[in-house]
């Protein structure tokens, strides 16, 4: 069956979009690991990614969203998986799953990614942002895991829950980044979160 030619045209639309959109942030890391984030401006970064200024409010607020906004990071999309896995499985390997596809989409931009957690290391100001975003996202987690296991949303377990599994992620990124990317983040998640669901033991000394 052949395409609507309406459909195609939409199709093509949204990955010029997208382009544009991954063009400008890497644009805005590079210059801002070379220089800083205060010595780069909105119309430097347009002007490395050969569009205008803007067209780079089109996509962006700011300079700094642009530095730490990336689609692969979908919060709702997460919170919708989430929402989507079987009521049988707990709930800690349920955050899991749930983290799997996008996961998968930060190891597959593992270049840039890297390069903004540098960006994010070396400019602590961008923390501020990240945190914000998180703290919504941790909220309706919150909601979301005391449906699944039947208690209220102010139990101690489903905000606790979120908060370790939130650390447990940015600990698997920072080694990650660490790393250079060297394992992949799918084994390092993994890995801290087998270390919580068996209890958060001391590790065994190296031989």
């Amino acid at each position: 069956m052949t395409a609507h030619p309406a459909a195609q045209t939409v199709g093509l639309r949204d990955r010029k979009k997208q382009q544009t959109r991954d063009a400008l942030a890497t644009a805005a890391l590079h210059l801002v690991a070379e220089r800083g984030l205060e010595n780069v401006t909105v119309e430097e970064i347009s002007a490395a990614a050969d569009v205008s200024s803007r067209t780079f409010f089109n996509y962006f607020p700011c300079k700094d969203d642009a530095l730490v906004a990336d689609h692969s990071v979908d919060s709702a999309r997460f919170l919708t998986r989430l929402a989507q896995v079987p009521p049988e499985v707990p709930a800690l390997a349920a955050v899991r799953s749930a983290l799997g596809e996008m996961i998968d989409r930060m190891q597959a931009d593992r270049e840039r990614w890297l390069l903004r957690m540098v960006v994010i290391e070396r400019n602590p100001a961008l923390l501020p942002r990240l945190v914000a975003a998180g703290v919504e996202t941790e909220r309706t987690m919150t909601e979301l895991v005391a449906d699944r296991v039947g208690v209220p949303p102010d139990h101690h377990f489903p905000a606790l829950l979120a908060a370790v599994t939130g650390a447990a992620f940015r600990s698997a990124m920072l080694r990650w980044a660490a790393g250079d990317g060297a394992r992949s983040l799918s084994d390092l998640v993994d890995e801290a979160f087998e270390t919580l669901a068996a209890g958060l033991p001391d590790p065994q000394p190296a031989p």
